[in-house]
């Protein structure tokens, strides 16, 4: 029998939690027979969330974690007095070898630094970046970082470029796939000190498909597979990007509603522009993995729905069968040195 990917989800985490989570946990495994999740979290909410839904019991297993990290607390304070909250748990689980993976709709600062301290990066990674997959009018690109360094060095973002690269061709299957950098202008000498001093080194990165700088305006055409910034740019081009995307919407169903015959336009073109919108939501394409630790770690969105979680489980399968870190260790650390 094939061995399954296992999977421990951080069952408290976000504004939904249990209720979403656990659906979306139930949704996965019923999707997908390679998979194995474990919900980490308060015991008696988990199993009552569980004993809704029909699915293979062997594959869904609850541990229990008495404590769980808020939102608003300082994230390494929490990582380190919180030891059995359900973000600690589960990412002890990863670091032990019990689990593949972690994902988690809860605190993003807990996250990214227990990824750090509990998991641990691969030796001769600088920096893990977070890196979303971002719809696009081709599909979808990687923006990395978008928040876990937000004062990231040239040599940070060259590695960036790196993971990336593999992340793109491994996982969705791009070929060559195209990096480039987020700018103010097309021009090489454009930019702040550290577009300016990475650039260079980018473009004399020989394991990657470097194409020059990207401004924010080309980033939803597709122009290229691999968006590289330092964080504080990355958040806001992503939280941007999530507020204009929910902005249209709401503007075009509100602007179907205003009559007759628009409301009638709107019964036919509905089922064509509910397919378009589906491949323009972030939820579509599961959660930003934190590249270059020892272990997958995977950060949803903290009002993640169970389709979000849904995907982002189904996502370590995909990362575990395409083994990233073991290429990610080849191409980016071995490279280097």
């Amino acid at each position: 029998m094939e061995e399954l990917t296992r999977v421990v989800v951080d069952a408290m985490g976000g504004d939904n939690a249990p209720l979403e989570i656990v659906k979306g946990a139930v949704e996965a495994v019923n999707e997908s027979n390679k998979i194995k999740v474990y919900l980490t979290g308060k015991k008696e909410l988990i199993e009552s969330e569980l004993s809704k839904y029909t699915y293979d019991k062997e594959r869904i297993e609850v541990v229990n974690a008495t404590e769980v990290i808020e939102t608003a607390e300082p994230p390494v304070m929490a990582i380190r007095k919180k030891k059995d909250s359900s973000i600690v748990v589960a990412l002890n689980m990863v670091k032990e070898g019990t689990c593949d993976a972690f994902v988690s709709a809860g605190s993003s600062g807990a996250v990214l630094v227990g990824g750090q301290l509990i998991v641990g990066r691969i030796k001769g990674i600088e920096r893990p970046p977070l890196a979303p997959l971002i719809p696009t009018e081709k599909g979808c690109s990687l923006l990395i970082d978008c928040g876990a360094n937000v004062d990231a060095r040239p040599s940070h973002l060259v590695q960036f470029a790196k993971m990336g690269s593999v992340y793109m061709e491994s996982v969705m299957g791009v070929k060559n796939p195209r990096v480039a950098i987020v700018n103010i202008g097309a021009e090489e000498e454009k930019g702040n000190a550290l577009v300016k001093e990475t650039f260079p080194l980018l473009k004399n990165t020989p394991e990657i498909n470097f194409i020059g700088s990207i401004e924010a305006r080309d980033i939803p055409t597709g122009y290229a597979d691999v968006i590289v910034c330092e964080a504080f740019a990355g958040n806001i081009i992503l939280k941007l990007y999530e507020g204009v995307g929910a902005t249209l919407i709401k503007k075009v169903k509100a602007g179907m509603m205003t009559s007759l015959r628009s409301k009638i336009g709107a019964l036919l073109v509905k089922p064509a522009l509910k397919q378009t919108l589906k491949g323009f939501s972030l939820e579509e394409h599961g959660g930003a993995p934190l590249l270059g630790l020892n272990g997958l770690v995977v950060k949803t969105h903290g009002s993640s729905k169970a389709i979000e979680i849904k995907n982002s489980i189904l996502q370590c399968l995909t990362f575990r069968e395409q083994k990233i870190n073991e290429k990610i260790k080849e191409k980016v650390v071995l490279s280097d040195e």
